[in-house]
């Protein structure tokens, strides 16, 4: 681990990590505005778009479509960065995890509390019953997966124009307020009202690492231009 970002954990009693789509990318798993993420690549229609709840409401196939091949990585696994943290919680250092992934990666790594704020591939409900169904429900059906009620089957991820669960924010805000030390990584900060939890931070030190820079970069005890993985092994 960078001996800097050592340094910082060695003396902090309760650290949180807050994280985004960077902390994957080492993964396989492509993040949203990079040059090589998914909002750069070629669509017809854009996938800020296609990852709408009105696009979800009315054109459900192609959404289908789209969630199945872009946002769905069944055979990612964890980098150095998901499995240090994952160690940091068993060391009694590192006291929760904020993610704005989707992916699972944390809990697979072995991190225990973990507040997804935009939820996760792996739960899917009915919109009709309610009824809980498996991340298989999506990946091996075709078209709009429906349940045995006749409903469709919705994934627990936080598309556009929806709200983050009162909730989940609340659970942030709480561990947000008990550390003493925010390590913020694979994350522009560039998408609210996720990034907005940040003003909740009590302590005093931040240790932000990001390849680009981000709106947090003037509040940092220590920033890392590097890739998260790298700096985390």
């Amino acid at each position: 681990m960078d001996s800097k970002l050592q340094t910082y954990i060695d003396k902090c009693k309760q650290a949180v990590f807050f994280g985004g789509a960077g902390t994957s990318t080492e993964s396989g798993i492509p993040d949203f505005r990079s040059a090589d993420g998914i909002y750069s690549q070629k669509s017809v229609i854009p996938p800020e778009k296609i990852l709408s709840r009105s696009f979800f409401e009315s054109n459900p196939e192609e959404f289908f479509r789209f969630y199945r091949g872009k946002m769905i990585y069944l055979d990612a696994q964890p980098n150095p960065a998901h499995r240090r943290l994952a160690r940091l919680e068993e060391e009694g250092k590192l006291i929760g995890v904020i993610t704005q992934n989707i992916d699972g990666l944390h809990q697979k790594a072995g991190s225990r509390n973990v507040i997804e704020l935009h939820g996760s591939i792996f739960r899917n409900h009915c919109m009709r019953c309610g009824t809980f169904h498996t991340i298989s429900a999506i990946t091996q059906s075709t078209g709009v997966p429906k349940c045995a009620c006749g409903g469709t089957i919705k994934p627990d991820v936080v598309l556009y124009e929806e709200r983050l669960d009162d909730r989940v924010l609340e659970q942030a805000v709480k561990l947000l307020q008990k550390a003493d030390l925010l390590i913020v990584g694979g994350t522009s900060l560039n998408v609210y009202p996720a990034a907005g939890l940040l003003q909740h931070y009590g302590g005093k030190d931040c240790v932000v690492i990001n390849m680009a820079a981000t709106g947090y970069d003037e509040q940092a005890s220590l920033l890392i231009q590097q890739p998260i993985g790298t700096v985390m092994a």
